[in-house]
């Protein structure tokens, strides 16, 4: 049977950075070639990044990333690496506007490309808005084979660009992708691609982007199918990857062109004759997904150290309470960073436990990071007296001087300050707007309280399995949460447990359930007209929270988009 060698190029680019990711694609063909591929894919638009949002807009954007791809082909044939045929994605325009597009580059010139036709409009998507849909398909002739190309959510959608190559034929579909990670999106992902193999029968070539982008994070989990929907690899989540395959291909595939299902098909000659028979290599092992806790937690660091990276930062700074939070966020910031670039504060007042201040310092013992103690209760102590505070103006002047503190931090010593929050308490408006709210970034934004805990364990586990110390303090662990911003104060007094408000706020916010359906699951309607007033009414504080990771369905900001001036209220 003709044979082909296949690289998957799992990178990590970065928006914009034209000729940083130029570079990647070249330095990773390189590798490619030395591994003796004749075809290397890469992930959706890699060479300007993705997403690029608004930056589609910008015609001199667009004109550069095609002057990049031009520059970019010759550089690989004066490389001498002409001869594999790089499968590169782009942000084109056209005089219909801009284009989320594909190219093959080969011999020193872009000998094919086509443009996305699938628009995702949901979720983290606005890509209707930003680019045109395209109705056109090249299929190159690689060694004797027929190679068609598709885009991401090409083929997420039944139907389409996937159905025209089954209809053309084709020996082999590569397919670039940008498909953001959220909690068991790895578990719809080898269905789909084999569902699109089968529908076009014909082995499907997966590849996806890894690295951080703002609020995403991309994780990878590249893999080829077989046209009978074998998984025949994997590469590893959440780490860039090479892996080489040798894949045997029926071909003799039809060669229809023309008007194919909606598709204007063009065949692009690259290379006639089929490839003489060499020793296949084994097929590379596949890499298992990661447990649940694990991926989340390599998620969330990923998506940390690339803000943090990709933003010039060289380290951060954070507060250290005592509490499970900041705990979470301290051992995440040292696994992404490194912990001596991590620099945690304790800022007690005159309502702060001992046990807050120990936890604090203990964390930071078992991290490594830096830690120091700058008292607040002087600060406190001014503005209360001046302005005659009490009650809830006394209790968040405390968050706001600790905000100040930290923010002061970060201007003397260039750190990105990291707010702690937690999704559950960013879901009901339980954080101070210019106090615990304040930073740059905010690792746990995107998980709810009781996932936090989990998390802790887990990485406390993990550390225990392998000799080396827990980082989490296991008091931090099991005490009850408490702000300590008045006389015993805690979470409790205020908002309903979190196993249960949790599980409300999961009905209402990732499953955009009514308050007759909450009644219906069972839950109390004085909780349900309590955690719905709470959370409808904190929509404010979270238009100015800092970014952070999305790692479930829903997550703030990108999902989730009400107007924070709304009488709308569920009710009975």
């Amino acid at each position: 049977m003709p044979q082909l060698r296949i690289a998957l190029a799992q990178v990590n680019a970065t928006v914009g950075d034209l000729d940083g990711n130029a570079g990647l694609i070249a330095s990773w063909t390189a590798r490619a070639a030395e591994d003796g591929a004749h075809l290397v894919v890469f992930p959706e638009m890699v060479l300007t990044g993705y997403p690029v949002e608004d930056l589609a807009l910008r015609e001199s954007f667009a004109a550069a990333s095609k002057q990049a791809l031009t520059e970019l082909a010759a550089r690989l044939d004066a490389d001498g690496l002409g001869a594999v045929a790089a499968v590169v994605s782009y942000l084109d325009r056209d005089a219909v506007g801009a284009r989320d597009a594909v190219a093959v580059l080969y011999d020193g010139r872009v000998v094919a490309s086509q443009f996305k036709h699938h628009l995702p409009n949901y979720g983290v998507f606005d890509e209707r808005r930003l680019f045109k849909s395209g109705d056109t398909l090249d299929i190159i002739r690689l060694h004797g084979l027929e190679i068609g190309m598709v885009i991401c959510e090409d083929i997420w959608q039944e139907g389409g660009p996937i159905a025209a190559l089954g209809a053309a034929g084709v020996d082999l579909v590569v397919s670039p992708n940008a498909s953001p990670y959220e909690r068991h999106k790895d578990d719809q992902r080898e269905p789909l691609v084999a569902r699109r193999a089968a529908e076009a029968g014909a082995p499907l070539v997966y590849v996806n982007m890894v690295g951080g982008q703002d609020d995403l994070v991309f994780d990878g989990d590249s893999m080829v199918v077989s046209e009978s929907g074998e998984l025949l690899t994997r590469l590893p989540q959440f780490v860039e990857h090479l892996t080489v395959i040798d894949l045997d291909l029926p071909g003799g595939a039809a060669t229809q062109a023309g008007d194919i299902e909606g598709f204007a098909v063009r065949r692009v000659p690259l290379s006639e004759a089929l490839l003489q028979p060499y020793p296949a290599r084994p097929l590379p092992a596949a890499f298992e997904p990661l447990s649940e806790l694990e991926e989340m937690w390599r998620a969330l660091t990923l998506g940390l150290c690339d803000y943090v990276r990709k933003n010039g930062f060289g380290s951060v700074v954070l507060g250290l309470s005592g509490g499970i939070d900041s705990a979470v966020t301290a051992a995440l910031a040292a696994d992404a960073l490194g912990a001596s670039n991590v620099y945690g504060v304790s800022m007690p007042s005159v309502y702060s436990s001992d046990h807050s201040k120990s936890d604090a310092a203990d964390l930071a013992t078992r991290v490594g990071c830096h830690y120091e103690e700058q008292p607040i209760a002087d600060m406190v102590s001014a503005f209360v007296s001046q302005l005659g505070l009490t009650d809830l103006a006394e209790e968040n002047v405390q968050a706001r001087c600790r905000g100040v503190t930290l923010m002061a931090l970060s201007n003397q010593h260039g750190h990105l300050v990291l707010a702690t929050g937690n999704k559950t308490e960013l879901a009901v408006g339980y954080s101070t707007i210019y106090g615990d709210a304040v930073g740059g970034f905010a690792p746990i934004k995107d998980v709810p309280k009781t996932l936090v805990w989990e998390l802790a364990r887990w990485r406390n586990e993990y550390a225990a399995a392998r000799g080396e110390t827990p980082p989490i303090p296991p008091n931090s662990i099991t005490k009850p949460p408490s702000a300590e911003l008045r006389p015993g104060q805690m979470d409790s007094d205020s908002l309903p447990d979190y196993d249960l408000l949790d599980r409300v706020l999961d009905d209402y916010i990732e499953g955009d359930r009514g308050y007759s359906d909450l009644v219906a699951a069972g839950f109390a309607p004085e909780l349900i007209d309590k955690v719905l007033r709470m959370v409808d009414r904190a929509e404010y504080k979270r238009r100015q929270y800092p970014p952070g990771t999305k790692i479930t369905f829903k997550a703030f900001g990108r999902d989730r988009r009400l107007p924070m001036t709304n009488q709308w209220r569920e009710g009975k």
